[in-house]
């Protein structure tokens, strides 16, 4: 309560009286005007001392019982551990607590012989209630943070338009800039934005603000890089790098530079394979919901990990494309496949509708098939003579490869380490088909990565929980609504690029005819 009070009388302090100093003087008036909760000592009655010593402070109480036999609480003490002291080993600590005890109550305990008993930490209560206090341990709240916003601030000083564009949005730091706006940043000057210290651009009202990127090739490298290059980012294609890229950042010819990136990446050139045509396809029917409709399949081959795995077991959702990667041993059997199936798809999505495989030993199991009985589901398997009927999951299994041979090119047996984030990378990139990456289809927001951004305008910055609570409310239909706006448009566009995608196989793919006998042009 009084530790805000006790900052600034430290040696060398600055003095400055804030709100935070007096709002903790008013709770100090107020709780000595209280009635008080402590009991009056009894010379005729034993003391015992409870203490306790977490990282960040020590603190101590002293008790005595009563006269119906419970201990009633003499006196507390606590105070915060100086910067020496919170390097000392649990056992000083206690020591510590123990020595600050016996100097506090001094008065109380001269002359008796104390002893120490050892009160396991769910029976010292009384204590824990005073060392392990929140204002203690908000020194110690870490957050993670990229560089690249610092930079881009750094760098706009090398800008004419970003130095322009600063002072016409009445930046303090470029307000005696005499850098004038030309004819054309004037027309679109409404598209930019100022938000600590930081531009933002957006070409509408419902386009989300993206930060905007000085003139340089070192900053856009770094952001591509970080995009691309990292495990996070997985070495993805070009159109999935871009809409990475352009969800956070701007700059002009922005599809150009990615386009360029990616196709001069060596590790991408040297390890991901070409597609080839095949015969042409059969459709499946399109699902209507999120993971009403999965796929799975395996992909072995890879080396040994320190488990002994050495495959992939793949789960797709066929409406968002989000994918679960599972690393597996050759030898799982038709109830590890089933078990696996359990903890990773069903608890956390429910009951699926169809699950689409292939003729593999492991789904066709006795066990297998008995299980999806008991569950209410229907599994389609593919034909014999067409796995293409599974050619999404099988399409999945050729980027993880690609991806995994990418990321672990210099230490292959780490490859089911790094396969988390192969599958994060996956699921936060934009699709194709939906126009949104999986994360957001399924729950209508992309997490947050290293490079993104501060977030702009957080509930953090609220009063108090009421009013996120009724902000809250506010926006629900808005995001009813956008789920309708993102989900209903990807079953259509889903529907709509398998018509066409079928339509123009039948022009570019080879169809194999035997003919038998003699024929002739």
């Amino acid at each position: 309560m009084a530790r805000p009070l006790s900052n600034p009388l430290k040696k060398d302090a600055f003095w400055c009286w804030e709100v935070e100093h007096d709002e903790a003087f008013q709770a100090v008036k107020e709780s000595l005007l209280r009635a008080p909760i402590l009991a009056l000592p009894g010379p005729d009655r034993p003391f015992s001392v409870v203490c306790d010593a977490p990282d960040f402070a020590i603190g101590c109480a002293l008790l005595q019982p009563a006269a119906e036999g419970r201990e009633r609480v003499i006196a507390f003490e606590s105070r915060q551990l100086k910067a020496a002291e919170q390097n000392y080993p649990a056992q000083d600590k206690e020591l510590l607590a123990m020595k600050f005890a016996l100097v506090k109550f001094m008065v109380h305990l001269l002359g008796s012989k104390p002893f120490v008993k050892y009160k396991t930490g769910w029976l010292n209560v009384v204590v824990d209630a005073l060392s392990p206090r929140p204002d203690y341990e908000l020194a110690h709240v870490t957050t993670v943070t990229s560089s690249v916003p610092d930079l881009i601030r750094a760098a706009y000083a090398h800008d004419d338009m970003c130095v322009a564009l600063l002072h016409a949005l009445g930046s303090e730091e470029f307000k005696n800039s005499d850098k004038e706006l030309s004819r054309r940043l004037r027309a679109i000057l409404h598209r930019y934005t100022l938000d600590g210290g930081l531009l933002y651009y957006s070409t509408d009202p419902e386009d989300a603000p993206r930060v905007v990127v000085p003139h340089g090739e070192d900053i856009k490298y770094r952001i591509l890089y970080e995009v691309h290059d990292t495990p996070v980012g997985g070495h993805l294609g070009r159109e999935k790098t871009y809409g990475s890229v352009s969800t956070m950042y701007w700059w002009p010819k922005q599809y150009k530079w990615v386009d360029t990136y990616v196709r001069t990446c060596e590790t991408c050139q040297r390890t991901k394979s070409s597609p080839h045509a095949a015969v042409p396809l059969a459709s499946l029917p399109v699902p209507t919901g999120c993971w009403q409709s999965i796929s799975i399949d395996f992909l072995f081959g890879f080396p040994d990990d320190k488990a002994g795995n050495t495959g992939i077991m793949v789960f797709v959702d066929r409406l968002s494309k989000m994918a679960h990667l599972a690393a597996v041993p050759d030898t799982i059997d038709g109830e590890g496949t089933a078990s696996l199936f359990l903890d990773r798809d069903f608890r956390q999505h429910g009951l699926p509708e169809a699950i689409v495989s292939d003729r593999d030993p492991r789904f066709t199991a006795k066990f297998w098939k008995s299980l999806f009985q008991v569950l209410g589901t229907r599994l389609d398997m593919s034909t014999a003579d067409h796995p293409q009927t599974d050619g999404q999951t099988k399409r999945v299994n050729r980027v993880v490869e690609d991806n995994l041979q990418s990321v672990c090119a210099e230490a292959p047996r780490r490859w089911s380490e790094v396969l988390p984030l192969v599958e994060f990378a996956l699921n936060n990139a934009v699709h194709a088909l939906t126009g949104f990456t999986p994360f957001y289809v399924n729950g209508l927001a992309n997490p947050r990565v290293a490079l993104k951004p501060p977030r702009r305008g957080s509930p953090a910055d609220l009063a108090d929980r009421y009013t996120v609570h009724e902000t809250l409310l506010a926006e629900l239909p808005l995001r009813l609504a956008t789920c309708r706006s993102v989900r209903a448009p990807s079953f259509i566009l889903w529907w709509r690029a398998q018509g066409l995608f079928l339509r123009q196989s039948s022009l570019t793919r080879l169809r194999l005819i035997e003919l038998v006998g003699t024929w002739r042009k």
